[in-house]
């Protein structure tokens, strides 16, 4: 039996400020070592002619590099159709996932979709989303996931959001897109620079730091209706917002009392908390998923260098000692992976550390790596760097096997992506 799910459309899809002109380019570079063949049928039959669910599935699967996309046209339309495990099989398929879009009533559409297991020959999923139709695109991303766990025991990654800076000409623009970098919309922009956007854990709000009153300000927005208040600013420098797993409070680093320190503050403002312990400059503060501790960036011995300390503040301990530049720490969301940018030469690359063992491994190839972000999954690590000149988006596999490079126009920098 089908399960019925009904997706409940989120208020930010609907009061954006204003949509991104142009989507982002994808190109994929590696995959796993051993792909799983997979045909995914067309869900459009005559009665619906909006975009085809099939066509993102295909995309969202072929780029986690972990599927072989086959030639699913000779698949009919339909997720009740007489399953030909045997067919699909001679196919050289080893899953099929078949579906369809069913206009319905009130003007909302039925997704369907059925995954198949050709080897074993049984059926692995069935699903039913009722959504309104212009959340199609967003429900394929969601059955992108559904097949890719089902078929690799872990989590997808596709149904999510990134946040980052987009620089156009002169202007600065604070943008959320889906991961594939579809339905863009602009939250703030300014003539002024723009930064270090972070997620809250509910993914409701953005905290970043903005130019625009000649100094550096954090401010958190709601995505829902665009409000936002000045969460820091203090004399001198507000910066690098990161909030608390709870989402009750954001570590910060100020500048007001002498070099860069790194405070906690409560997420609706108020008077903030020293937590370090000063004399050299700390920055760059991240909570570990349990929300105990506090990794930042510290020149303390010298040059920068990663550190732990407990978040309510105490004795910091070095956790990084490979090379004389490590900076950004960024933490995997089971709290197992830092991923960090580490200096190599005159390069910056994207390097991750298992917290467990201390074996470190440097992920990139390219030369000017910065911000680091895990996927909800831990499998994939997002980050910002150059590619001629220009400032684009890129992923690693946390196994340094797939990565991608998203370019759009204008420079990309600064992303984060949601929990």
């Amino acid at each position: 039996m089908i399960i019925q799910r009904i997706l409940v459309l989120l208020a930010l899809l609907a009061c954006t400020t204003g949509l991104a002109s142009a989507a982002m380019t994808i190109e994929i570079v590696g995959a796993a070592a051993s792909r799983i063949p997979v045909m995914v049928g067309s869900f459009k039959g005559k009665d619906f002619s909006g975009e085809d669910p099939a066509d993102v599935i295909r995309a969202d699967l072929g780029r986690s590099g972990f599927f072989k996309i086959l030639d699913g046209s000779t698949v009919a339309v339909g997720e009740n159709q007489s399953a030909a495990h045997a067919t699909w099989r001679g196919r050289g398929a080893d899953a099929v996932v078949v579906g369809q879009v069913v206009p319905l009533k009130d003007g909302r559409v039925d997704v369907r979709f059925r995954l198949h297991d050709a080897v074993r020959q049984q059926e692995l999923a069935a699903f039913s989303y009722v959504v309104p139709p212009q959340l199609v695109r967003v429900t394929a991303h969601k059955i992108a996931d559904e097949v890719y766990e089902k078929l690799t025991g872990e989590p997808g990654a596709f149904s999510g959001r990134l946040a980052y800076i987009l620089k156009r000409g002169s202007r600065f623009e604070l943008q959320v897109s889906d991961v594939d970098g579809h339905n863009a919309f602009t939250v703030t922009s300014s003539p002024e620079p723009l930064m270090s956007p972070a997620w809250s854990p509910d993914g409701r709000r953005l905290a970043y730091v903005s130019f625009e009153a000649k100094k550096p300000v954090i401010y958190v927005q709601n995505l829902a209706d665009g409000k936002r208040f000045a969460l820091a600013n203090f004399r001198g420098s507000n910066s690098s917002p990161t909030w608390s797993p709870d989402g009750e409070k954001l570590a910060i680093v100020l500048s007001k009392d002498e070099t860069s320190q790194i405070y906690l503050i409560d997420a609706k403002g108020g008077e903030p908390k020293r937590i370090s312990a000063g004399g050299a400059l700390e920055t760059e503060p991240v909570f570990s998923p349990d929300g105990r501790w506090i990794y930042y960036t510290s020149d303390r011995g010298g040059s920068p260098q990663i550190y732990r300390a407990p978040a309510q503040g105490g004795a910091a301990k070095r956790v990084t000692f490979e090379g004389d530049y490590n900076a950004s720490p960024v933490l995997s969301k089971d709290g197992k992976l830092l991923a960090y940018v580490h200096r190599r030469g005159s390069s910056y690359h994207i390097a991750v550390m298992d917290l467990g063992t201390s074996q470190t491994q440097v992920l990139t190839d390219t030369q000017q790596d910065e911000s680091p972000s895990f996927a909800p999954n831990n499998r994939t690590i997002l980050y910002a760097t150059l590619v001629r000149g220009k400032g684009v988006l890129a992923t690693v596999s946390a196994d340094g096997r797939i990565k991608q490079r998203l370019s759009q126009s204008g420079d990309l920098r600064e992303p984060a992506w949601a929990p």
